[in-house]
């Protein structure tokens, strides 16, 4: 059942879990009937995520994505009106350059209905955070494994896994928040870590591959539900293995279609009797 009322950045912004609060949920979604699941589901967010260079569209990476892609996606899953706060995320190269562009960017995301958006890295992306508060766009961080930089870290690997990368994660955290975030996302770190983390903020730390401590947790839609099965990160649990029972469904279809068990007569359409028998009649030469 979908929550009474919509969540919003600020009620989002609260949800510490050492105050009291329930742990967040966010799922990604990249269109309208995912929308309406997650809506339905009563999770607290959609990210439109990047993701869905991997599992929709079919690239190997999320470094194919434009804002025009996120743009579109975001839209469809707007229209469903989802009572869920919509996260679009922010693709490569889309924040990297000025703050200009940055904001530009932000804006044909919030015009397509986010409501917010997220964009990967620490410190560095402090001066893009500002200019997106400034411009009164609310912004969710992301720290950890950053896939946008997949070869810059080597490939898709656990990170901060030493003291001092720890420490550097935790401040990076700190800066982003006193730059505006209201929430970040900590992806593949230590579940020690991401505690540290999670015990120096202010605001929820939402977590995907970072351990049971963060104030809530995300997963990417196919994989919560069976869709995408050619990759099983160690964090993912399933909850549905849809991918199969849709292989086995379509290959039913397509064996009723080739013995000609479907369509049946109660799926076609039939005219009335009266025209029946006139085109009868026209079909035999008497009409």
């Amino acid at each position: 059942m979908a929550p009474s009322a919509r969540p919003t950045v600020p009620s989002i912004r609260a949800r510490k879990a050492r105050d009291g609060s329930e742990p967040l949920v966010m799922v990604t979604a990249y269109d309208a009937p995912g929308a309406r699941i997650a809506h339905e589901a009563g999770v607290d967010m959609i990210l439109v995520g990047d993701s869905v260079a991997m599992v929709v569209l079919g690239y190997d990476d999320t470094l194919q994505v434009t804002v025009d892609d996120l743009a579109h996606h975001t839209a469809a899953v707007a229209r469903a009106k989802p009572d869920c706060l919509i996260v679009g995320d922010l693709p490569w190269m889309s924040y990297h350059v000025s703050t200009e562009e940055t904001v530009r960017n932000a804006a044909q995301l919030v015009r397509a209905g986010a409501q917010c958006v997220k964009l990967e890295g620490g410190r560095k992306r402090v001066p893009m955070i500002e200019a997106l508060v400034d411009a009164e766009i609310p912004v969710m961080g992301h720290l950890g494994l950053t896939p946008q930089s997949v070869h810059a870290m080597g490939g898709f690997r656990v990170q901060a896994k030493e003291s001092e990368a720890a420490l550097q994660l935790v401040a990076d955290a700190k800066a982003l928040q006193h730059a505006g975030c209201f929430a970040i996302v900590l992806e593949g770190v230590p579940d020690e870590v991401a505690r540290m983390v999670t015990d120096a903020l202010d605001i929820p730390t939402i977590g995907i591959g970072a351990g049971r401590h963060c104030d809530g947790q995300v997963l990417v839609f196919h994989d919560v539900l069976g869709l995408e099965d050619r990759v099983v990160p160690k964090f993912v649990r399933r909850y549905a293995e849809l991918k199969g029972s849709a292989v086995e469904a379509m290959s039913a279809f397509a064996a009723d279609v080739r013995c000609g068990a479907f369509p049946a007569d109660a799926e076609s359409y039939h005219l009335d009797a009266e025209q029946s028998e006139a085109l009868a009649l026209y079909g035999s030469g008497r009409g």
